[in-house]
C-alpha cells in the first residue's frame, strides 16, 4: 500500500498530529518501536472516544486520516495495536453513515479486514476479542460494499467465520456480530450455496427456536441469514430433505401464540420470510402442504387482521398461501372457443397453424405450473397492440434507419389496384345525373324472440309516447329468463314498457335494430336480442368518479379464494351456466346466467358459494387465448344481497380495475322506469393472480403461467330484475349498421354521402366503407375541380372488437360529419372523409376481444395482409395503396382504438428523429430532416379534447408495432400523419374529467373534437387564399378554442409510471418479491407506508 503523506500544519489539532507521528513510524524500514505505535494509536483511540470533533477531523474531505490507519492495520502484527486500530475503526464508522463507509471501502479496508481475519484464524487459539472486533467491523461494512460477498469468498474468510460460530454457539457476545457477517455472507448466491454444503443451514436451526424473551436480537439476526440461505435452490431443498418447513411452522405458531403484546412482530416475519424461500421450490410447496401450513397461516393471519399494524405478516402469509396454492386447471374441456369456424386457408404458421395441428385427444389445459422448480417470475410484457408508453431505451424500439423512413411503396402493380377505382367516384363525379338512393330491403322479424305486445286503449292512457316489450314465455330472448319475468297479481305476464328515447337518441330505433340483426351473421346463430341493445343507451347525466380503492381489499378477496381449500366442504362448485354442456338444471336457487347474444360472452358459470359465482370467458373464435372482454345477462337474483363475481381466466398482467374502473351494468327495470343506461357499478373491485394455471399452448410454449381473476361486487335493487353487465359500454355490429341507416337518413343536399360494401368477411358479413364530404356549390368546372381535389382523410376503427369505446368515438365523428352546423359544413368542403367504422364486424359479432375468425389479430396483418384469412385489412390497404398510385395519398389517417392500462385519450404517431433520439444510434443530419407536422393534429387535441393528454403521445416506432397499421401506412403508404387515438377505458387523471370514469358522453364528444382540430389543421395547411375563407368560422372555432383551453387545459403532472403506487400496493403475482419488484414507486407513499409488504 502506498505511504500516504500526513499533512501537518501550523496549529494542527491534537489528533492529526498524532496520525502525523504514526505515519512516520508506518515510514519506517522496519518498525522497532513497537511500543511507541501501540502508545499512539491508543492516544487516538482515546480522543475518538472522547472528542466528537477529532471523528470529524480524521473523516474531513482531503484528509489522509483512514489511509494512515489502514497502512498501520496492515503492517503491524501487535495483537493490541490491532485491537487499538480496530477500535478507532469502528468508532469512526458507528456514526457518519454511508460516506465514511465509502471511503473505507475505497482506501482497501475491507480487503485488509479480511485478510486479518484469515490470518488470525490460522492461529492455533485465536483471540476471542480480536474476532469479536473484527466481526463487529465487518458487519457495519458489508452491507455497503457491494462486492463484499466475493471479496470475502476469495480470501477465504467463509469458513472463518462458520467454524468460529460451530465453537460458540453459546457464546452469544461473539454469535451475533458472527452472525451479522455471515448474514452479508448468504446475501451472495454464490456464498449461500457454499455456506449451505459446509452445513449452515442446520447451524442456523440450531440457533432459532420457540418464543424466548432472551436475545431476541440474536435470533432475528439468524432468521434473516436463514432465509438469505435459503433463496438458494439446493439449500432450500437441503431445508425440506430435513424436515425444516414442520419445524418452522411450529416456531412461527409458538411466537404467534405468545407474543400477544406484538413487541416481537420482526422475528414472526422473519420466519415469515424463511418460509417463503423455501416455498419457491415445488418440494418446498409440498412440504408446506403436507405439514398443515395452509391452516396454520390461514388462522393465525385471520387472528392478526384486527391489527393494522401486523399487516406485514398479514401480507407475507397471504403471498406464500397464495404460492402454495394448488394450481388447478380451467374448470373447461379445453381451452379452445366453445364456437368453432372452420377455415378454409390455414395460415402456414403461428398460433392458429398450431391450434390446427395439434393431435386429436390433445389436453390443452393440462396443469403443467409444477415443471417450473423454480419462482416464477411475472415478466410479462402483455402489452398486445396497446401500444404502452414503455421504457424510452426499451430494446423494442426501431434501430434501422432504413425501416424508419417514411417511403412510398407501392407492392401491387396498379393494374391490379385499379378494381379500388370504383370505391372513388367522388375523384370523378360530373354531378350531372343525381344517382337514385338505395332501398332499403324489408326483413322478416319472425325468428326474432322480441315481439310487440298489442296495444290496449288503458295502456295507451296510462303511458303516453311508450311502446310495450312482451317477453314471450315460450321462447326465451335474452337468456332464459322470459318464464321468470316480471308477474301481475292476477298471474298473468307482465307488459313491459319501454320508454320512447327517440328525443335523446336520435339515432336509435328499436324497431330498426330488430331489422338489423336479422342480417347479421353469427357463428353461433343467434336468435336473441339483449334488452341494452334494443332499448339504446342514454348517457347519465351525473357524474361517476373512479372509485377509490379500498385498503385490504385485495387481501380479503384472497383469504376468501384461501378458504375454499381451508373449508372445501363450503364450497357448492355448482355449474349453473355452460356453454360446453346445454342445457343446466335450474332449481331455483342460483343466479341465472346468458351470453348468448350478439357480442355475448360468457362461457360458464359456477356457483361457489351461495352468493358467489366464478364466471369463465370464452376465448376468440380459432384461438386459444385472449379473455378479457366480457358481456352477459343475470337474472332471478335477490334484493338487498351482496354478490361477488370472480371472472377467473383473466390473462393480462395489470388491469385499470386496480385503479379504479368499474364494470357495467345495465338494469331491464330501470329502463322500463325510463332510464335505460349503462351505469358504473361494482364495489369491492379487484385484479389479482389466481391459483388457475395456463398450459404451456395457451401460454405461448411458456410453462407455470397463471390467469388472473378479476372480482367485484354487486348489491342488485329490484326484485325480478334482469340485468346485464359488460367489460365497456357495448357497441354491436348491428348497432352499427342501425346508426348509419339513421345517419343515411339525416342526409342534406349540401352533403355528399355514399355507403358501399368494401368486401365481405369470413363470417359473410358485410365490411361498410363510407364516403363523407360536401357537395359542390355548383356543377361548374371550378367547383368540380375543387370537390375533386380535397384532401383525403381515411378514419378506421374496431379492428380489436373488445375496445368498444373506439365505436363510440367514431359515432361522435359521423354524428359531426353529417351535422347541420357551419363547422361541420366548413370541415365536409375541407375534406373527403373515407371511413371504415368496424374493421372487424366478425370478432364484434362473436364477442370476441381481439381476433376475427381467423384466430389473429388484425391489427398485425397489414404487412403482408391475406385477402382469404384478413379480408377487411387486405382491401383496406389496397385502397390506400391506389390512393398512392394516383397521387392522392392521405393527409391524414387515424385509427381508433382503446386501451386497457392507461388513462385519458391520447395518440401514437410516428418519428424518426424521435425514435433515433431514444437510441444510441448515430446518424447523420440529414436522415433525421422532417417534417413536424406529425405533431400538429395532437397538440390541437390538447387544446380541444378535455379528455385528450398531450403528455401521454408517443412518436416512437417499436419492432414490435412494425406490422399495425399506423407504422405501415406511415412507412409504406407515405402518411406522415399517421396515428393511433386511443381511448382509456376506465377514466381521466388530468383536465375537466380529472377523477371520472369516462362514458359515452365523453367518448363521443372526442370524436366531435376530433373533427374540430381536422379543421383548425386544414386552415394550418392550406394555402393562403384559403385561410380567409369563411372568416366567421374561423373566429367562431377561435372561441371554441379559447373556451376550451379556459376550462380543460391547466397545467397537468404526469408521473412516470402510468399509476401511483396506493397505500396499499397491488401484488399482481403470487410468487412476487415486494424487495425485488421494479415496479413500485415509493415516492408517493409515507416511511411508514415503505415497511409494508405488498398487498
Amino acid at each position: 500500500m502506498n505511504k500516504p503523506k500526513m499533512a501537518t500544519e501550523k496549529g494542527s489539532s491534537r489528533v492529526l498530529m498524532l496520525l502525523g507521528q504514526l505515519e512516520r513510524l508506518n515510514g519506517e524500514a522496519v518498525v522497532t518501536d513497537i511500543e511507541a505505535i501501540r502508545q499512539v494509536t491508543g492516544k487516538i483511540l482515546h480522543l475518538i472516544q472522547t472528542q466528537e470533533k477529532t471523528r470529524k477531523e480524521i473523516m474531513t474531505k482531503g484528509s489522509s486520516g483512514m489511509e494512515v490507519i489502514l497502512t498501520s492495520l496492515e503492517n503491524t502484527r501487535d495483537l493490541q495495536t490491532i485491537l487499538n486500530i480496530l477500535c478507532i475503526l469502528n468508532e469512526l464508522l458507528t456514526v457518519g453513515g454511508g460516506r465514511r463507509v465509502g471511503v473505507f471501502v475505497s482506501k482497501g479496508g475491507t480487503a485488509i479486514v479480511l485478510q486479518l481475519l484469515v490470518q488470525s484464524g490460522k492461529e492455533a487459539s485465536p483471540s476471542e476479542e480480536l474476532m469479536l472486533h473484527l466481526h463487529s467491523l465487518l458487519a457495519k461494512v458489508g452491507p455497503k460494499d457491494r462486492k463484499f460477498g466475493i471479496k470475502a469468498r476469495l480470501n477465504g474468510a467463509l469458513n472463518v467465520t462458520v467454524n468460529l460460530l460451530k465453537q460458540n454457539l453459546q457464546n452469544h457476545k461473539l454469535l451475533l456480530p458472527c452472525l451479522q457477517v455471515l448474514r452479508v455472507y448468504s446475501s451472495n448466491s454464490v456464498n449461500a450455496v457454499s455456506l449451505g454444503k459446509s452445513g449452515v443451514v442446520e447451524l442456523m436451526f440450531k440457533v432459532i427456536g420457540p418464543y424466548s424473551k432472551k436475545n431476541t436480537t440474536l435470533l432475528k439476526v439468524a432468521l434473516d441469514t436463514l432465509a438469505a440461505l435459503l433463496k438458494s435452490k439446493m439449500n432450500a431443498r437441503r431445508a425440506v430433505d430435513r424436515a425444516h418447513v414442520p419445524a418452522l411452522l411450529a416456531i412461527y405458531q409458538d411466537w404467534h401464540r405468545n407474543d400477544t403484546r406484538h413487541r416481537h412482530m420482526l422475528i414472526r416475519k422473519s420466519i415469515l420470510g424463511c418460509i417463503k424461500n423455501i416455498t419457491n421450490i415445488k418440494l418446498g410447496r409440498k412440504a408446506f402442504i403436507d405439514a398443515d401450513g395452509m391452516r396454520i397461516l390461514y388462522n393465525t393471519s385471520a387472528e392478526c387482521l384486527p391489527v393494522r399494524t401486523l399487516d406485514p405478516l398479514v401480507n407475507t402469509s397471504s403471498l406464500i398461501m397464495r404460492k402454495c396454492f394448488p394450481k388447478n386447471r380451467l374448470p373447461l374441456p379445453t381451452i379452445k372457443s366453445v364456437f368453432h369456424h372452420p377455415l378454409q386457408h390455414v395460415p402456414a404458421s403461428g398460433p392458429v397453424a398450431q391450434l390446427y395441428s395439434q393431435p386429436p385427444g390433445v389436453d390443452d389445459v393440462v396443469d403443467e405450473s409444477d415443471d417450473n422448480e423454480d419462482t416464477e417470475v411475472d415478466t410479462e410484457n402483455d402489452t398486445e397492440n396497446e401500444e404502452d408508453e414503455k421504457d424510452p431505451r426499451n430494446d423494442d424500439i426501431e434501430t434501422d434507419i432504413n425501416k424508419l423512413r417514411s417511403r412510398q411503396v407501392l407492392t401491387r402493380p396498379f393494374e391490379e389496384l385499379r378494381v379500388y377505382e370504383r370505391f372513388f367516384r367522388e375523384f370523378s363525379e360530373d354531378f350531372q345525373v343525381k344517382p337514385p338512393r338505395l332501398k332499403d330491403t324489408p326483413v322478416d322479424l319472425d325468428s326474432i324472440s322480441i315481439s310487440k305486445a298489442p296495444e290496449s286503449k288503458l295502456e295507451l292512457e296510462l303511458v303516453q309516447g311508450l311502446s310495450q316489450l312482451l317477453l314471450d314465455a315460450s321462447q326465451s330472448v335474452n337468456g332464459g329468463c322470459g318464464g321468470e319475468g316480471p308477474q301481475e297479481e292476477s298471474g298473468e305476464q307482465a307488459v313491459l314498457e319501454v320508454p320512447d328515447t327517440a328525443a335523446l337518441l336520435p339515432l336509435h330505433d328499436p324497431d330498426l335494430y330488430l331489422v338489423m340483426v336479422k342480417g347479421t351473421c353469427s357463428v353461433p346463430g343467434y336468435t336473441e336480442v339483449a334488452y341494452p341493445d334494443y332499448f339504446g343507451h342514454v348517457a347519465p347525466n351525473f357524474r361517476e368518479h373512479i372509485l377509490e380503492r379500498v385498503y385490504g381489499v385485495q387481501r380479503s378477496k384472497i383469504f376468501q379464494d384461501i378458504e375454499r381449500l381451508i373449508h372445501p366442504t363450503d364450497i357448492l362448485d355448482k355449474v349453473v351456466y355452460d356453454l360446453d354442456f346445454c342445457p343446466v338444471i335450474d332449481d331455483g336457487e342460483c343466479l341465472k346466467f346468458n351470453s348468448q347474444f350478439e357480442s355475448g360472452n360468457l362461457r360458464k358459470a359456477i356457483q361457489v358459494r351461495k352468493f358467489e359465482y366464478d364466471l369463465v370467458l370464452n376465448s376468440d373464435i380459432n384461438s386459444n387465448h385472449y379473455h378479457q372482454w366480457f358481456y352477459f345477462e343475470v337474472s332471478s337474483m335477490r334484493v338487498g344481497v351482496p354478490y361477488r363475481f370472480n371472472i377467473i381466466n383473466c390473462e393480462k398482467s395489470n388491469s385499470q380495475f386496480n385503479y379504479g374502473m368499474q364494470v357495467l351494468m345495465y338494469s331491464v327495470q330501470d329502463a322500463i322506469s325510463g332510464s335505460p343506461r349503462w351505469v358504473r357499478t361494482g364495489s369491492d373491485i379487484c385484479y389479482y393472480k389466481n391459483h388457475f394455471s395456463r398450459s404451456s399452448i395457451a401460454a405461448g410454449g411458456q410453462k407455470g403461467k397463471s390467469y388472473y381473476t378479476m372480482t367485484f361486487t354487486v348489491t342488485f335493487q329490484h326484485k325480478d330484475d334482469v340485468c346485464y353487465f359488460a367489460y365497456h359500454y357495448p357497441y354491436t355490429y348491428s348497432t352499427l349498421k342501425m346508426h348509419l341507416q339513421k345517419l343515411r337518413a339525416l342526409r342534406t343536399p349540401q352533403i355528399y354521402y355514399r355507403q358501399e360494401q368494401l368486401c365481405e368477411t369470413l363470417g359473410g358479413n358485410c365490411c361498410p366503407l363510407l364516403t363523407i364530404t360536401a357537395m359542390p356549390e355548383s356543377t361548374g368546372n371550378d367547383h368540380i375541380c375543387q370537390f375533386r381535389n380535397r384532401p383525403v382523410v381515411f378514419l378506421t376503427a374496431r379492428v380489436h372488437p373488445g375496445e368498444t369505446n373506439a365505436s363510440w368515438v367514431m359515432k361522435g365523428t359521423l354524428e359531426f360529419l353529417m351535422s347541420s352546423s357551419p363547422l361541420a359544413q366548413s370541415l365536409r368542403e375541407s375534406y373527403i372523409f373515407k371511413i371504415i367504422p368496424m374493421l372487424n364486424p366478425d370478432g364484434v359479432i362473436n364477442g370476441n376481444h381481439r381476433c376475427s375468425l381467423s384466430g389473429e389479430d388484425l391489427n398485425r396483418q397489414w404487412l403482408t395482409p391475406s385477402a382469404e384469412l384478413h379480408p377487411t385489412i387486405y382491401h383496406t390497404k389496397s385502397l390506400l395503396q391506389y390512393l398512392t398510385a394516383i397521387g392522392r395519398t392521405p393527409l391524414v389517417f387515424c385509427d381508433y382504438h382503446g386501451h386497457s392500462r392507461k388513462k385519458n385519450v391520447f395518440m401514437y404517431g410516428c418519428s424518426i428523429k424521435e425514435t433515433v433520439w431514444q437510441t444510441n444510434v448515430s446518424a447523420s443530419s440529414s436522415d433525421l430532416q422532417e417534417d413536424l407536422g406529425y405533431r400538429t393534429l395532437p397538440k390541437l387535441l390538447s387544446q380541444l379534447a378535455p379528455a385528450f393528454s398531450l403528455s401521454s403521445c408517443s412518436f416512437v416506432v417499436e419492432r414490435s408495432k412494425e406490422s399495425t397499421a399506423r407504422v405501415v401506412v406511415w412507412r409504406e403508404i407515405g402518411v406522415q400523419r399517421s396515428y393511433t387515438m386511443e381511448s382509456t377505458l376506465c377514466g381521466c387523471d388530468q383536465g375537466k374529467y380529472k377523477g371520472l370514469q369516462i362514458g359515452t358522453r365523453e367518448l363521443e364528444e372526442m370524436g366531435s373534437q376530433f373533427c374540430v382540430a381536422l379543421l383548425r389543421l386544414r386552415r394550418l395547411t392550406s394555402p393562403l387564399e384559403l385561410r380567409n375563407h369563411h372568416t366567421h368560422l374561423l373566429d367562431m372555432e377561435s372561441d371554441l378554442i379559447e373556451t376550451r383551453c379556459n376550462i380543460t387545459c391547466p397545467t397537468t403532472y404526469v408521473m412516470e409510471e402510468d399509476e401511483p403506487a396506493f397505500l396499499e400496493e397491488v401484488d399482481y403475482s403470487a410468487e412476487s418479491d415486494e424487495e425485488n419488484d421494479p415496479d413500485a414507486d415509493h415516492a408517493h407513499l409515507d416511511p411508514s407506508e415503505l415497511s409494508q409488504n405488498r398487498f
